[in-house]
């Protein structure tokens, strides 16, 4: 065969061309063919992370849920995306409880579905089952969190690859997807494992009906027992959610542990008369030894306002009262004709409910909220005369249990002199340790802060709290932090809190009960206003 020269054969596909193309364009130059771009990279894997993230979690909400049996009853237990992570256990109708179980971009979520009736029969039958409960509730659980875990396995590979398979129509794309969703519930579950906190079950946050179980509490010494905290505070929580659901007709009584001084705090109530039934309710499902006020009873302090004061009377406990900056002379001699009221002042002490208290109103009377020149070195003197009064008990063979000031400047100069102070003032709760080992506990607005409830965005919460005390160390074991929801507000929260020296583990921790002490129980309540 002849070979046709480069030139020629050029000239001949020039020529096709021109015959095939229109008059008008048959001598413009042929346009040059460009490649289509391909997609960046990070958009390639912004997609693929996003239909990851999206199938994983489809799966997990459609088949991602597991069924199990937990002591007497029957749960579901399921993996959620969460920010915080944690645990949240619904209690249907009552209520739910949260725990900070661990920090994880997962929740484990466990619904109470139902209480079998025979094997709830069987612990109504035979009590002494209850003392194995823990055991049985430590399998069940181990069980069901290992049944979760192969589902939720199943359920993100699937939910992502079937997501991928829809989006991209390429199995390897699609078994790409479901790789790392795996890849994704492995780390969660790592991360989850690296920071479990077994012990996040002795300080639960309640809300709904819970909240108004104060059976849930138990007692102050048998919570800082040394034991394995996790299964046995577990079957504890179980067995009172058995106790709630085998109620029909009222919520159970509140069994007060008699080696247990139990004292409310409130502070200013600032001339809220809700503040006074609230009180009245938490005296009596707490079973409340001792009331400890530290001041702002009142607005303005003027005597019309004294007839505020005449529920405190009707209180039923004693009464342990400080001046706070609202509250005026006339009001403190108005108290102190109160047969429970115990006013301190001037640093003075007195023995109630077998703990010893010694308080000093505050320097200060400004019902308008002027500022004074000077107020903070007159709070930080009236505050060292406390403590000066405090060193005078002391070496008198009389400590001090717990002192009281109105103002958190004057309560600090406390530190060192006594285990525990009570102050207010701030309209907000917090407790902090100071440098010479002084716990200072600060309350906030129990009147949800009266008049001025609705000064900011959101109606002041009410607040009160639960100090737990040993009879026999008058230490400060834990305490139930209350917040209610303010005016128009029907929210209801408790959270308990310990010591940090009393925590199981911890150095010094008080000794554990005798035999015939009641079992360990874990939980927390309040009264609804």
């Amino acid at each position: 065969m002849a070979r046709v020269p480069v030139a020629a054969l050029r000239s001949m596909l020039n020529r096709t061309s021109n015959r095939t193309r229109s008059p008008r364009t048959r001598n413009r130059p042929l346009p040059r063919l460009e490649l289509a771009t391909r997609p960046r990279p990070w958009l390639r894997g912004l997609g693929l992370a996003a239909v990851v993230l999206v199938g994983a979690w489809l799966g997990l909400l459609i088949v991602g849920d597991v069924r199990a049996p937990v002591g007497p009853m029957d749960t579901t237990m399921a993996l959620r995306p969460s920010v915080t992570g944690g645990t949240k256990i619904n209690v249907s109708p009552l209520g739910a409880l949260s725990l900070d179980s661990h920090v994880a971009p997962v929740r484990l979520d466990v619904n109470v579905d139902q209480l079998d009736p025979e094997r709830s029969q069987a612990l109504v039958d035979h009590p002494e089952r209850l003392s194995g409960l823990q055991d049985e509730v430590a399998r069940d659980v181990e069980h069901g969190t290992l049944d979760l875990a192969v589902r939720s396995g199943v359920a993100v590979v699937s939910g992502a690859t079937a997501l991928g398979l829809a989006v991209y129509r390429r199995p390897r794309r699609a078994l790409a997807a479901g790789g790392l969703a795996l890849a994704l519930l492995a780390a969660c579950g790592a991360s989850a494992y690296a920071t479990w906190n077994p012990k996040s079950v002795l300080e639960p946050r309640f809300s709904g009906l819970l909240s108004s179980a104060p059976s849930v509490v138990g007692n102050a010494r048998s919570i800082v027992t040394e034991f394995d905290v996790y299964q046995k505070e577990l079957a504890r929580l179980v067995t009172n959610v058995t106790k709630l659901y085998d109620v029909t007709s009222t919520l159970p009584a509140y069994r007060p542990d008699p080696s247990t001084i139990r004292v409310l705090h409130v502070s200013d109530i600032h001339l809220n008369p809700a503040g006074w039934k609230i009180i009245g309710s938490l005296v009596e499902q707490y079973q409340v030894n001792v009331i400890v006020d530290s001041g702002d009873t009142m607005d303005h302090g003027t005597a019309a306002e004294n007839g505020f004061l005449d529920p405190v009377r009707d209180l039923g406990v004693p009464y342990v009262w400080v001046r706070g900056n609202h509250d005026s002379r006339a009001t403190q001699h108005y108290l102190q004709r109160m047969k429970n009221v115990r006013v301190l002042d001037d640093g003075r002490a007195e023995t109630v409910a077998g703990l010893r208290f010694a308080g000093i109103g505050d320097p200060q009377f400004t019902p308008d909220r002027s500022v004074v020149p000077g107020s903070e070195a007159s709070e930080e003197l009236a505050g060292a005369r406390l403590a000066s009064a405090l060193r005078d008990q002391q070496a008198a063979g009389t400590p001090v249990d717990v002192a009281v000031a109105h103002e958190p400047s004057a309560a600090r100069e406390t530190d060192g002199e006594v285990p525990l102070v009570l102050c207010g003032h701030l309209h907000h709760e917090g407790t902090e340790v100071l440098p010479y080992g002084t716990r200072l506990r600060m309350e906030g607005s129990t009147g949800g802060s009266g008049l001025r409830a609705v000064e900011h965005k959101y109606p002041a919460p009410i607040e009160a709290s639960i100090l737990y005390f040993d009879r026999d160390s008058r230490r400060l074991q834990a305490w139930d932090a209350i917040k209610l929801g303010g005016l128009g507000l029907t929210t209801a929260e408790v959270s308990r809190h310990l010591a940090d020296e009393n925590r199981p583990g911890a150095t010094g921790a008080t000794r554990a009960p005798s035999p015939s002490s009641p079992a360990p129980s874990s939980g927390a309540a309040t009264a609804s206003p």
